[in-house]
């Protein structure tokens, strides 16, 4: 199969938790910023708007971060064989794709909402405060890609 075409199935997988995403947050900005007393009073259906927020943008962003940046960087007959994932995202900084700083924040978001430990819930409500404020800008990476592709073709 060819890059172009593997990245748009991936392109569409990414549309997916892009749209589960649209579908919480709207919610979950109602409860924006989101307190620790707050948090510990949260309703079933909000505790699942908030594992639904934690699992699309995991998968999101391992999507980006492990297929759609290499196969994009390809496209553009960029040689990403031997490069490091570090060189992979300057360049996409480099092509305006995305804000480097920015992807280092969402792995530092990623690593406290994927924890459940009772000690670190300050952690995570900081975490889902800050993926409530900037989930929209993650989703945007996905719609750069597929604006520059669209450019390209």
């Amino acid at each position: 199969m060819q890059i172009v075409q593997k990245l748009a199935l991936h392109l569409e997988e990414s549309s997916v938790h892009i749209t589960r995403l649209r579908d919480v947050l709207e919610d979950l900005k109602k409860l924006y910023p989101l307190t620790i007393e707050r948090f510990c009073c949260l309703s079933l259906l909000e505790k699942d708007k908030l594992d639904v927020l934690a699992f699309r943008f995991a998968k999101l962003q391992d999507l980006l971060g492990t297929k759609i940046f290499r196969e994009y960087l390809s496209v553009l007959q960029y040689p990403v064989e031997d490069k490091n994932f570090l060189e992979i995202l300057k360049e996409l900084d480099k092509e305006q794709i995305l804000n480097i700083d920015l992807w280092g924040e969402f792995r530092g978001v990623r690593n406290a909402i994927s924890h459940d430990y009772p000690s670190e819930e300050d952690e995570k409500v900081e975490a889902i405060n800050y993926l409530i404020e900037h989930i929209e800008e993650l989703m945007h990476i996905t719609q750069n890609i597929k604006e520059h592709l669209e450019t390209i073709k």
